[in-house]
């Protein structure tokens, strides 16, 4: 469980990063979405849901996603996932929960990327092929 803590860790950290950084990567036809709704738990856990499409891979891909609710300026990590860059539209769904807020139902801001690893001598860099923001509303259940 720890690798995968911190797996996720590192992808919302990216996802928080690509405001700066930018789509840098991203080819015809590539996208990522992001649903107009996401689920809240009792236990604080989010899910947060789209789709997306890429091309052209030669790393592992992710999707990375973050939330904001109070401030605009601020975006939390949720999860991350695998991702298949085969040229298809896929679903994706990240869940995490968030400890610095409490996040409550209604309005939110997410922000979703596809970031691929890429080798670069001998660290992967990231690569952003799509990202996406959107205004949300957030539902418990």
């Amino acid at each position: 469980m720890r690798a995968r803590s911190a797996l996720a860790a590192v992808l919302g950290t990216a996802a928080l990063l690509v405001t700066a950084v930018g789509p840098a990567g991203a080819g015809p036809g590539e996208f990522v979405t992001v649903d107009s709704t996401g689920r809240l738990a009792p236990d604080g856990t989010l899910t947060l849901t789209g789709t997306y499409r890429c091309t052209g891979a030669t790393g592992p891909v992710f999707t990375t996603s973050s939330v904001g609710q109070r401030d605009p300026r601020v975006g939390h990590g949720i999860g991350g996932g695998i991702a298949r860059c085969d040229g298809l539209t896929h679903g994706w769904a990240n869940s995490g929960r968030v400890t610095s807020e409490n996040l409550v139902p209604g309005g939110a801001h997410v922000k979703a990327t596809l970031m691929e690893l890429r080798a670069q001598g001998l660290i992967p860099l990231p690569l952003f092929h799509a990202t996406a923001e959107r205004d949300v509303i957030l539902l418990q259940g």
